[in-house]
């Protein structure tokens, strides 16, 4: 047990360290860039990069925020007992209940791993969670409104990746039901929470056995939105150092792999599919507006290509995988990366057959 909490750390500590390298190499290029004209500082190539780069960071900086903001309440106001009670036992109920949680929690993918991570914690059955974690960040309004206005002209497209992300998201929940035995999160479930966390709560025993005036009433409420936010600072480092690594690995991808080359590859209903995914992979674009980006290939791709682009990028890029491999252990992610790589393929090819 000793040597596995020691493995974590380094890992960890490598992680910290690459993040902060990258972050320090990044800064360095912006600062001197602009004052090395002609050098290969000044390459077109390297401007385009960094433009990617914080393009990425800015978009999705606002989700991760969001992430772990409900995050931190749900950590600290919602109980093990409310999570328990609030979704039904019954697998197929269960899975229903996580689409209905999209709609009322519209988080992109990039806050999506925080707000799992604490809800498992606290007693989320494993199916449900992966179910929830495909399904949040496309069954939501904002992005059926995205998509909606990006096909004007073709709104079935919206309610078709409404649809596919539902049946996709729903057999993932059952297949993780029937076949998913082992607790997937990286740290135990009943790990222990911090010092904070656990004062806090003695706190609340101490006050519960003693009627508390009002000083020691606003002392608690204190308390409690001081513990929010400490979570949520937490949350905010621990994601967010993935989500940079995931941006410089997306910027690079783009930059110096050409679209039009791989364009140039998907020419049959099977192959436009494929590429399709693998652009979303890499492009890891937000839920929010990714239908744009769909909406301009509307012209050299058909629509079953453009639906499985809209649908596998959300549940699975290259920035939120990093971010997943950081929370689940990489049995879990590889099993739910395989269910949803074959169903997207698969359901993209007979939506509109």
């Amino acid at each position: 047990m000793e040597n596995t909490t020691m493995q974590r750390r380094t890992a960890s500590s490598r992680t910290n360290l690459f993040a902060a390298v990258s972050l320090l190499i990044i800064l360095g290029l912006y600062l001197f860039s602009s004052k090395a004209s002609g050098t290969w500082l000044a390459d077109p190539k390297l401007q385009l990069f960094k433009t990617l780069f914080i393009s990425i960071m800015l978009e999705a900086m606002p989700f991760i925020l969001v992430g772990v903001i409900v995050s931190a309440l749900l950590h600290v106001f919602v109980s093990d007992a409310m999570i328990r009670r609030f979704i039904p036992s019954n697998p197929v109920l269960g899975i229903l209940t996580a689409t209905v949680l999209g709609i009322l929690f519209p988080i992109c993918e990039c806050g999506m791993v925080p707000a799992i991570r604490n809800l498992i914690r606290k007693g989320m059955p494993t199916h449900v969670a992966a179910a929830f974690i495909l399904v949040g960040p496309i069954i939501n309004p904002i992005v059926f409104w995205s998509t909606f206005t990006a096909f004007r002209s073709h709104p079935e497209m919206a309610y078709m990746r409404m649809g596919l992300a539902f049946v996709i998201a729903f057999l993932v929940g059952l297949i993780v039901y029937r076949f998913v035995r082992f607790d997937p999160l990286r740290e135990a479930k009943n790990a222990p929470i911090s010092h904070a966390h656990e004062h806090a709560h003695a706190h609340h025993q101490h006050h519960d056995q003693h009627d508390a005036d009002h000083e020691h009433s606003q002392a608690h409420r204190s308390g409690k939105i001081a513990e929010v936010m400490g979570h949520a600072v937490s949350e905010f480092f621990d994601m967010g150092k993935f989500l940079l690594i995931g941006a410089i690995l997306v910027g690079l991808l783009q930059t110096f792999v050409s679209n039009a080359d791989l364009m140039a590859l998907g020419h049959g209903p099977g192959s436009s599919n494929a590429l399709m995914m693998v652009l979303g992979f890499m492009l890891s674009l937000c839920s929010t507006s990714d239908a744009f980006v769909a909406q301009s290939f509307l012209n050299t791709f058909d629509k079953g290509a453009l639906l499985a682009f809209m649908v596998f990028g959300p549940m699975l890029n290259l920035k939120s995988l990093l971010m997943m491999l950081a929370v689940f252990k990489a049995r879990f992610v590889l099993i739910i990366g395989a269910c949803v790589t074959v169903l997207v393929y698969v359901g993209s090819l007979l939506v509109l057959n």
